[in-house]
């Protein structure tokens, strides 16, 4: 077991860094994936991509367009016609749709002619339109003679029976690519003679994280076995006139995967090779709305219309316009044109530009959390908290300074959420475990030393260390003695078993000590049977007398229990049976409360006359045969108690007189009738005692007798004192105190 608990602040901290491993690499929730691409987020939104100019123009049928045309989306099929040869005819390099013809134009003469009635009078009409010119066939043929146009499609995950037309060809190295990519079931397409005229196809789908933003545009898609390329990726391929999109995936030549299927490389476009993640998609690394990359549609359609705008240029034909909801949250924005999305695909491509994820990157970061989490647990062994914090919060902020420094230098993406999360875990598991070892000894060292003082006090000292030093306060306390009576007669029993006599007083101690400590006591300090206590110190107890007295009337009750339980293990061990006594000393007064001692070693204890008198005290309740002596600020403080005043007494090493009482009882005795009728009878005898009225004080010592017979003793020694001052008068400036002359 202790060699278990020297291991747990590494066992428990390496345990969570494997935990962080797995969640890492299941990731069930897309937790941290869906937090490192929130970082990834705010990269861009710092430090986003500067705008170059490159030859890709977006025509936007915006608001704006809409609303000058006065023509109603979607656009006949005679105005899109008129738009390509526009564009086509100013040098454009391609022109590709980011919007699928699925259906027949409504406004073709002939579906106009379908809508009318069947009658005489318009029957001429209806054959006139129905031999006018398709609008499809138009737009159709517009497209074959421009020899630049690519249409777009959408694959979807509803099964059908449509497939789009490819084009180009595909070709692979490496792991077949279709394991990578996700399989879609149907798609919606062109309509079969708009799509046979274009010279290009592509998909436009998207493929949004989940949380929907828009970071990465796929290259190549699948449905079934066949791959697809996207919109951008036929848009450059048409544009140089290539023939073949070539994939590379883990296990080509030239890619390092160890053997694992870390998934597609890149992808190959003509001249162009574009890095891609595993699934086939690239990261797009967004710039700052441009006006300039836009051409709104209405000035294609207008006269002076400038062919200089797409000359050369891969024109992308795409809608702003809200109602047309073709809108999509990005890093930098939460709606912008998905036709954008391609268009600054393309600028990246043509340019250079590539924003990478490589498919060694996780295999860093995996190398990176070992050794962060690693050395955190070594260090939580050897070197402690703060430097393990210190050399933790290192390792988090170098993870991101590092990731940050691969994105502005190299555009390259680290994850630097994981290596942190794993540092953060595995350092508060070891602080929890140490803060548990250290409550452990917390506990262990209260329940220790919970044996000596008061547990309230060993709570302070737990929470504030700082007042284990030196010093003290000055303080109004009550302090209670108690001793046994005959513990040397009992003591002698015990010869041969002395292991016999600390069971005994254990047994005596622990009762006494439950007693005084319920009862918000200190328990100062054991004397061999004698018990030293006070109230009111470390903790305020306004109510310190009345606790006092509570206390020593309490312990006589829990005596008489103690003495029934010793009385049958004394006959079960065929024994003589002698029953334990106490005397108890109560007194209130101010004194010095503190740590006393040295500096090597001090005690908290008390100091001061009070004291000293609650001491005597206890010592006199011997000599006046009572189980219990106060003291006179002690009855002033807890008046509602049972008193009989026994004395005034100078205690054997004072010279001053004190009053002396003892404490009979609670309120209800206070209250009694016997109570009542005893006080006044013992109060009148004090009286004429100390007014050296003798026979009157024999008189009422006798009444005082019949009326109580427990203070027989106490009775005993004043009928002693009135034989001894009838023949040795004390004078007349006798003031009645009685000097003692034995502790």
């Amino acid at each position: 077991m202790r060699k278990l608990n020297r291991l747990l602040p590494v066992l428990v901290p390496a345990l969570v860094l494997v935990l962080a491993l797995v969640m890492r690499y299941y990731d069930p929730l897309s937790l941290l994936t869906n937090a490192r691409l929130v970082i990834f987020d705010y990269y861009q939104r710092i430090q986003p991509r500067t705008y170059e100019p490159a030859p890709v123009r977006i025509v936007d049928i915006d608001d704006a367009s809409l609303a000058k045309l006065k023509v109603q989306w979607p656009w006949p099929r005679t105005y899109v016609a008129q738009m390509v040869a526009t564009l086509a005819n100013a040098g454009a390099a391609v022109i590709a749709f980011d919007a699928v013809f699925a259906e027949p134009d409504r406004t073709s003469p002939a579906s106009v002619a379908s809508l009318w009635s069947t009658t005489t009078d318009l029957g001429h009409l209806k054959a006139e339109l129905s031999a006018l010119p398709d609008h499809d066939k138009v737009f159709a043929d517009v497209v074959k003679q421009s020899n630049i146009v690519v249409t777009g499609f959408v694959l979807t995950d509803e099964k059908n029976d449509a497939k789009p037309v490819v084009r180009g060809t595909f070709a692979n190295s490496g792991d077949n690519p279709r394991l990578f990519l996700k399989d879609y079931a149907g798609a919606v397409v062109n309509l079969p003679e708009i799509e046979q005229a274009a010279v290009g196809n592509g998909s436009f789908n998207f493929e949004p994280d989940s949380d929907l933003v828009l970071r990465r545009v796929p290259m190549v898609l699948r449905q079934g076995n066949t791959l697809y390329p996207s919109l951008a990726a036929e848009a450059l391929r048409v544009a140089q006139g290539a023939r073949t999109f070539i994939i590379k995936a883990s296990g080509a030549s030239g890619e390092t995967s160890f053997g694992e299927h870390t998934g597609i490389n890149n992808f190959k476009v003509g001249r162009y090779i574009v890095p891609t993640d595993r699934n086939g998609q690239m990261y797009i690394h967004y710039s700052e709305p441009v006006p300039s990359r836009y051409i709104p549609a209405w000035k294609v359609f207008s006269p002076d219309f400038d062919p200089k705008l797409v000359e050369g240029n891969i024109i992308l034909v795409g809608t702003s316009a809200a109602g047309l909801r073709d809108l999509r949250p990005t890093p930098l924005s939460p709606v912008m044109p998905g036709v954008e999305a391609h268009a600054q695909a393309i600028e990246q491509i043509l340019l250079g530009h590539y924003l990478t994820r490589p498919d060694w990157s996780e295999g860093a970061e995996w190398l990176f959390v070992l050794v962060l989490g690693g050395g955190l647990i070594l260090l939580l062994r050897t070197a402690g908290a703060l430097t393990s914090a210190s050399v933790g919060a290192l390792g988090i902020g170098g993870a991101f300074a590092t990731s940050w420094y691969a994105y502005t230098k190299y555009l390259l993406l680290f994850d630097p959420v994981t290596p942190s999360l794993a540092a953060f875990v595995v350092y508060l598991s070891g602080m929890l475990i140490g803060y548990l070892r250290t409550e452990a000894e917390k506990r262990q060292v209260r329940g220790a030393f919970s044996q000596y003082l008061s547990p309230t006090l060993v709570e302070q000292l737990a929470a504030d260390p700082s007042r284990l030093k030196l010093g003290g306060e000055l303080r109004e306390m009550t302090f209670l003695f108690c001793d046994v009576r005959g513990f040397t007669t009992i003591s002698e029993q015990f010869k041969a078993n002395p292991q016999g006599l600390t069971h005994l007083i254990n047994q005596f101690l622990t009762p006494m000590t439950d007693i005084i400590m319920a009862r918000l006591g200190t328990i100062d300090k054991y004397m061999g049977d004698c018990i030293m206590a006070f109230w009111n110190a470390p903790l305020d107890d306004p109510e310190h007398a009345n606790h006092a007295c509570e206390s020593a009337l309490t312990m006589f009750r829990g005596l008489d229990a103690l003495n029934a339980k010793l009385r049958q293990e004394a006959e079960a061990e065929k024994r003589t049976f002698y029953p334990l006594n106490i005397g108890i000393g109560l007194n209130t007064g101010e004194c010095v409360v503190g740590n006393m001692g040295s500096q090597q070693r001090f005690d908290y204890s008390v100091l001061g006359d009070a004291v000293n008198l609650a001491s005597r005290l206890e010592g006199q309740s011997k000599n006046y045969g009572v189980g219990i002596v106060i003291g006179e600020n002690t009855r002033a403080k807890a008046p509602d108690w049972a008193h009989l005043e026994l004395d005034l007494i100078a205690v054997k090493g004072k010279k001053e007189a004190v009053r002396i009482f003892t404490l009979l009882g609670d309120r209800a005795t206070r209250d009694s009738p016997e109570f009542t009728a005893l006080a006044e009878v013992h109060d009148r005898m004090l009286r004429a005692y100390r007014g050296q009225q003798w026979p009157s004080t024999r008189q009422l010592i006798a009444e005082c007798r019949d009326l109580d017979g427990r203070l027989s003793h106490l009775y005993d020694l004043y009928e002693e004192r009135v034989e001894f001052y009838q023949v040795n008068p004390p004078g007349p400036d006798w003031d009645g105190v009685f000097v003692a002359t034995s502790k």
